[in-house]
């Protein structure tokens, strides 16, 4: 019996033409040798399996070919090339750094530079899983790697580019492999499946080239598996069974349920796939990335970030018509929460559970955003229909208000009117008999401030004389939609609220000033505010423009004023060098002086 070799060995690239998914980089290759641009290193990085180590060997028989073609690729028939099939190369060496990653092994390395190559024009070192070298290892390497010999190339390899010394990356050319795309996996995949006549559906290939993750090497031993445990045929069915992949079918199932708020049916199926094995952090992990396809499915521009079969893509194309946006994207947010919270419940499959059954209601809960219905507080729990507000008359005020308010437009004012500012008198009449006399106050508890604190003194009233109450009734401008009444209550309620908006800004500084003292009323509608310093006085008075905009709109009086006031307080310079101290004693005790005299004593 034949010796087997797994198809990553049997089928490995050994020309740059049949490097797979890497073409950005064999060009430049293939440039480079035709131009005689070869660098003195190069510095190849990216995930596993993408054809690092392959195209570092491909790259090392070219340039030592002594009969290149036209196209860039190494004949394979010269005496170079054969070595170099053969294994038996003088002039390629291989270096594996994860087990050779000590000082003396690359002092070993730099001795072999030395020596000149035999019959061929370079001398390839490839080091493979370079990141693993020590940092004696890696600062032993500097100087032979910046000014190696003429025929000296290094060709370096690593999964992780991170970990390699910024020194070492200035000294190399680096190329970054991308990972595998999955239809150019599952052509490759076709293409060794007709050359070892295997049976196959395009579907099960793509499964494996998605599970690769952009890996052709896993891809391969994944493929091997199939062959093995099939019989020499890949089916979809086959693949799914032997890799543990939920089958689509249960995804598109589900989503069906879901948009027909089956909630029973939902549960059953999940049940079913929680019996066959799967664990639910995976089922819920591809039901976010089935409804991610349902979405991309949406547009035909992004249709091309679909990676399946064209037989799965029609069937992602006809769910997508039968699914709205919102609801796609509201069950990917709760799936997404799900898969976030899923390790750290204690009750896991009621996580997932309880996801489901939110995304089974949400259908509902847009009919009802939708719909002109909204529910009320009726004992029955049934839906009754909006009150029609579009005839209810606010009250009118007179000629000079209106007049007022056009000239004020600039000030965000919001007005509660009809359709039309002009009404009948009739109705005009029947509303102002039904007006309150009075605005009655509402007062609203303080929201918890956390780390804010500000000392709201007992104030009763808002500081009007008696006069001035007779005036604002008997003039009605005073009283007009820019000038509402309010309490000192209501003021320092809206005050704390701004300090905490600040807060959330980030505004430090301002936040001491807002809350050190509450703003102290002088006359209606004028406050001030005691800050200690000049600099806080200027960053109130940046800031108040906004404050009295947020004051302004919350209240409804567009007269307030804030202003700020620095208290000026006679500033008491402590002793700080030894003869101050003594001075400040001395003034306090004047025996001190005697003390020193006579002991004839002096500072240090």
């Amino acid at each position: 019996m034949d010796n087997f070799i797994v198809s990553a060995r049997k089928y490995r690239p050994a020309t740059f033409e049949t490097v797979v998914g890497q073409q950005h980089i064999t060009n430049t290759l293939k440039n480079a040798i035709r131009n005689n641009q070869l660098a003195q290193a190069f510095l190849f990085c990216g995930p596993r399996g993408v054809g690092k180590t392959t195209c570092a060997r491909i790259l090392a028989k070219t340039i030592n070919c002594t009969n290149l073609q036209p196209n860039g690729e190494a004949c394979g028939e010269c005496a170079s090339c054969k070595a170099f099939e053969n294994g038996n190369s003088f002039n390629v060496h291989e270096l594996d750094a994860a087990s050779n990653n000590s000082v003396d092994d690359i002092r070993s390395l730099i001795d072999q530079v030395r020596i000149p190559p035999q019959a061929a024009r370079y001398k390839v070192y490839i080091i493979d899983e370079v990141h693993m070298l020590s940092q004696a290892a890696f600062n032993a390497f500097l100087k032979t790697l910046e000014e190696p010999p003429h025929y000296a190339i290094f060709i370096l390899a690593t999964t992780e580019k991170h970990k390699i010394l910024p020194t070492i990356l200035s000294r190399c050319q680096i190329f970054d492999f991308n990972r595998i795309r999955v239809d150019d996996m599952a052509g490759h995949l076709a293409s060794i499946a007709g050359k070892e006549n295997i049976s196959y559906e395009p579907d099960g290939l793509h499964i494996i080239a998605q599970k690769a993750d952009g890996g052709l090497r896993d891809a391969l031993s994944m493929f091997d598996q199939i062959v093995s445990f099939s019989g020499g045929k890949v089916t979809y069915r086959s693949v799914i069974d032997n890799l543990n992949i939920l089958d689509y079918d249960y995804y598109f199932n589900i989503t069906d349920s879901l948009l027909q708020e089956d909630t029973g049916k939902v549960l059953l199926f999940f049940d079913e796939i929680l019996s066959r094995g799967f664990d639910g952090a995976h089922f819920i992990a591809g039901l976010c990335e089935h409804f991610r396809n349902l979405l991309v499915t949406k547009d035909q521009s992004t249709l091309k970030l679909l990676e399946v079969s064209e037989g799965i893509k029609n069937k992602y194309l006809q769910q997508s018509q039968s699914s709205p946006v919102s609801f796609l994207l509201s069950a990917m947010n709760i799936a997404n929460q799900c898969d976030i919270n899923y390790k750290l419940s204690k009750n896991q499959r009621l996580q997932v559970e309880l996801a489901l059954l939110k995304m089974c209601h949400l259908p509902s809960a847009f009919n009802m955003v939708a719909s002109p219905l909204t529910a009320t507080s009726a004992a029955d729990g049934s839906l009754k229909k909006k009150p029609d507000t579009s005839t209810v008359t606010a009250p009118v005020q007179t000629n000079k208000i209106n007049n007022e308010a056009a000239v004020l437009s600039d000030t965000p004012l919001t007005y509660n009117t009809t359709k039309s500012q002009t009404v009948e008198n009739k109705q005009v009449t029947e509303v102002k008999e039904q007006a309150p006399t009075e605005k009655p106050k509402i007062f609203i508890p303080s929201p918890s401030l956390g780390s804010l604190s500000i000392k709201i003194p007992s104030l009763t009233d808002t500081g009007k004389t008696a006069e001035e109450a007779a005036a604002e009734e008997e003039d009605p401008y005073l009283k007009g939609n820019d000038r509402d009444d309010f309490t000192m209550d209501n003021f320092l309620q809206c005050w704390s609220d701004f300090a905490t908006k600040i807060k959330a800004d980030g505004k430090k500084n301002l936040v001491t000033i807002f809350i050190a003292n509450a703003p102290r009323m002088i006359k209606p509608y004028e406050f001030e505010i005691v800050v200690g310093t000049k600099l806080q006085e200027n960053l109130f008075k940046e800031e108040r423009p906004a404050l009295h905009n947020y004051l302004r709109g919350r209240l409804k009086n567009f007269t307030i004023e804030v202003n700020a006031r620095v208290d000026e307080q006679e500033v008491v310079r402590k002793p700080y060098t030894a003869i101050e101290k003594f001075q400040y004693l001395a003034a306090r005790n004047p025996q001190l002086v005697d003390l020193r005299n006579r002991f004839n004593l002096d500072f240090d």
